[in-house]
C-alpha cells in the first residue's frame, strides 16, 4: 500500500514538471513572436516616418499621412497650371493645339478630350449643317484631326422622327452615313417645345460616350473660333464645377402670345426675372457637371427655354458661374469665341 501510494505521488510529480515544461516553452514562444512583432511594427514606423521626412523635407517631424497627400496634391496641381501657362503661351503665338490630359491605367492610355460640342440642329436645316462643316467644323479627315490634335469633338445632336423611320429619319441617317458627324438621340423625338429636354439629352449621353473635361450646347447658326474656345477653356482647367457662358437675367413672360413664352412664369415671383444664366447660343459646363445631369436627368425640371433650364440645374450646387463675354454669339468682335453665321 506504501509503495503503491509512493508510485503515484511520483508520477503526479512527473506530470506537473511536464506541464510546467511545457506552459514555460509555450510562454518563451509566446514571447518572442510578440517581441517580434513589435520589433516589426517598430521598425515599419520608423521607416515611414523617415519616407514622410524624406517626401515633405519636414526634417526631424512626422506627420499624418492625410496630410502629406494634400501636399502632394499640391504640388502635382502646381505642376498642372505650370504646363498650363507653357501652353497657353505657345497658344498666343501659333493658336490653340490642347495637349489634353492623357490618364494611364497602368497597361493601357487613355485620352481625356478637352471639349465635347453638341451643335443641337432640327430636320430641314442641312444648309446650316454644311455651312457649319465649311466654317470651322470640318469633315472626314479635318474632323478627326481635331479631335486628335485639339482634343475637340463636335458632332451635330438631332433626336427622331415622331413617325419614327419615315422620310426625315431617313434623311438624317443617310447624311450621318456620309459625314459621320450626329449624335442622334434614339430617345427623343423632335419638336419645337421639347428643344430644353434635348439639351438635357445631349450632356448625359455625351458624357456617357466621351471622357472630357468639358462639354458645350451650340446652336446651328453659331460660328465658333475653336483656338479662342480652346485658349479659354484650359484657363479653367482648375475648376471642377464650373458653368461657363454670357450670363444675364431677363423678363419672364406671361402672356400666352408672347414669342418667349413661360408656362411656369408664376414660379419666378412677383417682379417676374429670371435667375442668372447663360445665354443659349452657346455655353459650357465641366465634366462633373455634366455628370450630374446625366445621373439626374429624370428629375430635372426643363421649362419654355433651354438656357433657362440648364441655369436651373446648377443654382443649388456649389458651382462657379463664369460670365465669359467672348461667348455672346450676338456680334462678331476681335478675339470672341462664337458668333452667329
Amino acid at each position: 500500500m506504501h509503495t503503491r501510494g509512493s508510485q503515484g505521488s511520483n508520477s503526479r510529480v512527473y506530470g506537473s514538471r511536464i506541464s510546467t515544461l511545457l506552459f514555460s516553452m509555450f510562454a518563451t514562444f509566446a514571447s518572442i513572436y510578440v517581441a517580434g512583432r513589435l520589433w516589426q511594427d517598430s521598425e515599419n514606423r520608423v521607416y515611414l516616418i523617415k519616407e514622410l521626412d524624406r517626401i515633405t523635407g519636414q526634417g526631424q517631424s512626422a506627420i499624418s499621412v492625410d496630410d502629406t497627400l494634400k501636399i502632394i496634391a499640391c504640388r502635382e496641381q502646381q505642376k498642372k497650371l505650370s504646363a498650363l501657362e507653357m501652353e497657353l503661351a505657345t497658344a498666343k503665338q501659333e493658336g490653340f493645339t490642347s495637349n489634353f490630359l492623357s490618364q494611364n491605367d497602368g497597361t493601357n492610355s487613355k485620352k481625356r478630350h478637352l471639349v465635347v460640342i453638341g451643335i443641337l440642329t432640327r430636320f430641314g436645316r442641312m444648309n446650316n449643317r454644311n455651312a457649319i462643316r465649311k466654317a470651322w467644323m470640318g469633315t472626314g479627315i479635318t474632323l478627326k484631326k481635331m479631335e486628335n490634335e485639339k482634343g475637340i469633338v463636335s458632332r451635330f445632336v438631332i433626336g427622331r422622327s415622331a413617325n419614327r423611320g419615315d422620310n426625315l429619319d431617313r434623311e438624317i441617317d443617310n447624311e450621318n452615313k456620309h459625314a459621320n458627324d450626329f449624335l442622334i438621340l434614339d430617345n427623343h423625338v423632335e419638336a419645337n417645345e421639347g428643344f430644353p429636354n434635348k439639351a438635357k439629352l445631349f450632356f448625359a449621353h455625351a458624357v456617357d460616350k466621351w471622357d472630357a473635361e468639358f462639354y458645350a450646347k451650340v446652336n446651328d447658326n453659331i460660328y465658333v473660333n475653336i483656338d479662342a474656345l480652346g485658349a479659354t477653356l484650359a484657363t479653367q482647367l482648375d475648376k471642377p464645377r464650373v458653368y461657363i457662358g454670357c450670363m444675364k437675367s431677363g423678363a419672364v413672360f406671361s402672356e400666352l402670345s408672347h414669342k418667349w413664352y413661360e408656362p411656369d412664369w408664376w414660379k419666378f415671383g412677383d417682379k417676374k426675372s429670371y435667375f442668372r444664366h447663360a445665354s443659349g447660343e452657346m455655353y459650357v459646363i465641366s465634366r462633373a457637371l455634366a455628370k450630374f445631369v446625366s445621373i439626374n436627368r429624370s428629375l430635372l425640371r426643363t421649362y419654355a427655354h433651354d438656357d433657362v433650364s440648364a441655369g436651373s440645374w446648377f443654382i443649388g450646387l456649389d458651382v462657379k458661374h463664369v460670365d465669359e463675354g467672348r461667348l455672346c454669339c450676338s456680334s462678331w468682335s476681335s478675339g470672341a469665341i462664337c458668333a452667329g453665321v
